[in-house]
């Protein structure tokens, strides 16, 4: 497998379709009136979304649109169609290749919904910030729409709704399982992940008359068919990592068919045994293998992994936390197989994932010519998610942290893709130079997390057979490189720019690995922070933070120790901002209650708190589903995870957060009392709330007590995209 990056073929070297002649579009059109500016009859390729569109690298739409358009297609945008009828979906005409199909830079529930599933009455991503401009399910009801408009036009879905969505999952708004979504969106085609090298293929074979039934090779895609090929070898995930006891045990280094029997020569059997991954109660032999360590190369490429199938999972929560586990080790594009799952009578085929973009790629990616602005048929209206990244530059994708309540992971990967410093600095000169109101300050310079900028593993042949979810947890993986000199050489050169005044860090910064290069952290407090530094310890107990895959206290310990020092060396008063879920798998009332006193200690007072949100296909929605912990083999009997469910503990765990507020004093003093900590109830210092409610406070609106300290303090993430920072 070493230098499997060099085998994905580059996305430059296409050859240009023959539309390339109209050249580029300053807007990608929205209206026929435009379309008919630019000289075309026709698009190529149409891009519905469910964000406003805003021509800008922040928002996967507008990447997507630039890339076809670079490789000589004519693309147009549809952005939030009214979806009570086909007649938005029809507004551009009949695309010539396909209609791509993205709910936008966020899951649609994730953006109309809370984690308590409340209706938000805003939407960053739309003008006014106004909400309800969308449908639920923004994938499905666009693919159908869609169809409706043109049957015969190839349905290509994508973005992050549809990627964490690609496998049957945990939908957390109806309580169930769900189908994937490629089922019940009716398209023909899913791409997850970062989708520059499937679209450009796609695109390009289709215009040279393949059917979109015919694409089945593109690796990061997922489509329909029935039955596994004859000449691929099929594997029953059972067998990789079963859901119960295996009695008696079986060689696992068996290269036989005895390697599918037990030493006494019958066949292995699980106790109770489980339903196999094609539904039947024993798996198909002739077609069914022994997952062994030296399998050959040639084999893995035509093994395909059958995983327990929709109808099982949906009425089974283990098997369900065994399919999770199976997806997230199959999930490295070094060494990942195929994935298959029955739905009903059809196959859902997972293609291996897309390889990473080398770093020419990335730089070519981010420099098309986009306006970096709103469409004018916006007019002066106010888009709050363009307004808050329009002066930020994106350096890098991917997260090797592997937190399980995340979704970088699953959708971007854990091998990180850099830009060269070159390309970083001519995007931020064209900030400088074009993007109106500019002062001078760049508000971030990051990427899902702020500092794994050119972070790799030592080896590329150790890289491409890594399994591990997390290259730092439990600590540190001694392969990884932690070298944070590119970074700092980086920051240095972008804020010595002319017309540059400040280089900010919006992005949150990883601090257990900040604190292995201490000059970063220099670097970034010293010249790169603008009074607050937002970080994510997420807990504090050695139960949430074992479930979340995250680092102990002592790593923030450290991190704030140095912060706090070369801030007082460069003479400045800066705070760090700690972000923290309640209500995570693995989290008890004690654990909330050990997190509001070490706040109360530390003088910090949440304004905002968020419970965790289980986001499909997250490892923590596995936990919190199935209470098993799928970062260790599932067994019947494996470990059981304590998980905080119900509106009344989701409440008390952010009300433990927000101890200071009246309005959840009378909640908390009847846990403690519960808990037998009444002594943390009364007046003195080392108390944790009052005795006595204010009777201004009988449960009304929240009100900060006259001269109490504020200092800002957020816990809002959840993992999922809140920000136009995630991408296509």
């Amino acid at each position: 497998m070493i230098g499997w990056m060099q085998t994905a073929r580059d996305i430059t070297g296409y050859r240009k379709h023959w539309a390339e002649r109209f050249g580029t579009a300053p807007f990608l059109p929205m209206s026929r009136a435009e379309m008919d500016l630019l000289g075309w009859d026709s698009c190529d390729v149409i891009i519905v979304t469910g964000d406003a569109y805003v021509d800008h690298p922040s928002f996967g739409m507008a990447i997507v649109g630039r890339v076809l358009e670079a490789q000589g297609f004519r693309v147009g945008m549809i952005a939030q169609p009214d979806w009570h009828s086909a007649a938005a979906f029809s507004a551009l005409g009949r695309p010539n290749l396909f209609f791509g199909i993205t709910g936008g830079n966020m899951d649609s529930m994730v953006n109309r919904y809370t984690a308590d599933r409340r209706v938000r009455s805003d939407d960053a991503y739309t003008p006014g910030g106004a909400g309800g401009r969308r449908p639920d399910r923004s994938v499905i009801v666009y693919a159908q729409r869609a169809r409706e408009a043109y049957r015969d036009v190839p349905i290509v879905i994508g973005g992050i709704e549809a990627s964490l969505r690609r496998i049957a999952h945990f939908d957390y708004w109806s309580e169930k399982v769900r189908r994937s979504v490629l089922l019940d969106a009716k398209a023909d085609l899913l791409v997850y992940g970062n989708g520059e090298r499937q679209i450009c293929e796609i695109a390009h074979r289709l215009a040279g008359g393949e059917t979109i039934g015919a694409i089945t090779d593109v690796r990061g895609t997922v489509f329909v068919r029935r039955g596994t090929p004859a000449d691929w070898i099929e594997i029953d995930s059972t067998h990789l990592d079963a859901p119960g006891p295996l009695n008696p045990p079986v060689d696992p280094y068996a290269m036989t068919d005895r390697a599918t029997r037990g030493s006494s020569g019958t066949a292995a059997t699980l106790s109770p045994p489980p339903p196999c991954a094609n539904g039947s109660a024993t798996p198909p032999a002739e077609h069914v293998v022994r997952f062994v360590r030296r399998v050959k190369n040639a084999d893995r490429e035509r093994s395909v992994i059958r995983m327990p199938a929709f109808e099982a999972v949906a009425a089974d929560p283990v098997l369900y936390a065994h399919a999770s586990r199976i997806l997230h080790l199959e999930s490295n594009p070094g060494n990942a197989r195929a994935l298959t799952q029955r739905h009903g009578d059809v196959d859902v085929w997972l293609n291996p994932p897309p390889l990473p973009l080398t770093t020419a790629e990335m730089d070519w990616v981010y420099e098309r010519p986009y306006a970096r602005a709103p469409h004018p048929f916006y007019g002066k209206a106010s888009i709050p998610a363009w307004k808050m990244i329009r002066f930020s530059v994106a350096i890098q994708r991917g997260c090797f942290g592997g937190c399980t309540f995340c979704s970088i992971t699953e959708h971007e990967g854990r091998i990180i893709q850099s830009r060269s410093e070159d390309s970083v600095l001519r995007e931020i000169e064209t900030v400088r130079d074009t993007v109106a109101g500019f002062t001078g300050v760049i508000s971030d310079l990051g990427g899902p997390t702020a500092n794994m900028y050119r972070l790799a593993c030592k080896s590329r042949e150790i890289e491409s057979a890594c399994r591990r979810p997390s290259c730092v947890y439990p600590g540190i993986c001694p392969n990884l490189n932690t070298d944070h000199a590119p970074l700092i050489r980086l920051y240095r050169r972008a804020r010595s720019l002319p017309g540059i005044r400040k280089v900010l860090i919006a992005s949150g910064v990883r601090y257990d690995l900040a604190i292995e290069s201490p000059e970063y952290v220099k670097e970034l407090a010293q010249h790169h922070t603008g009074g607050y530094l937002k970080i994510a310890p997420e807990a504090l107990a050695e139960g949430p933070l074992s479930k979340m895959m995250k680092p102990g206290v002592a790593a923030y310990d450290r991190f704030k120790e140095l912060f706090d020092r070369y801030s007082k060396e460069a003479g400045k008063e800066q705070y760090l901002i700690p972000y923290f879920i309640a209500a995570h798998p693995g989290t008890s009332d004690r654990d909330m209650l050990e997190l509001a006193l070490w706040l109360k200690k530390n003088g910090l007072r949440a304004d905002q708190v968020q419970a965790f949100l289980p986001g499909p296909m997250a490892t923590a929605t596995a936990m919190y589903h199935s209470g098993r912990n799928p970062l260790k083999r599932i067994t019947r009997s494996s470990e059981e995870v304590l998980i905080p469910k119900g509106l009344k503990v989701r409440r008390l765990h952010k009300a433990f957060l927000r101890y200071h507020d009246p309005d959840n004093w009378p909640l908390l003093r009847e846990a403690l009392r519960r808990m037998g900590r009444a002594d943390l109830i009364g007046n003195g210092r080392h108390q944790l709330l009052p005795a006595y409610q204010p009777a201004s406070h009988p449960g009304g609106a929240p009100r900060r007590r006259p001269g109490a300290a504020a200092r800002p303090f957020r816990t809002q993430h959840t993992g999922l995209p809140r920000t136009p920072r995630r991408r296509p």
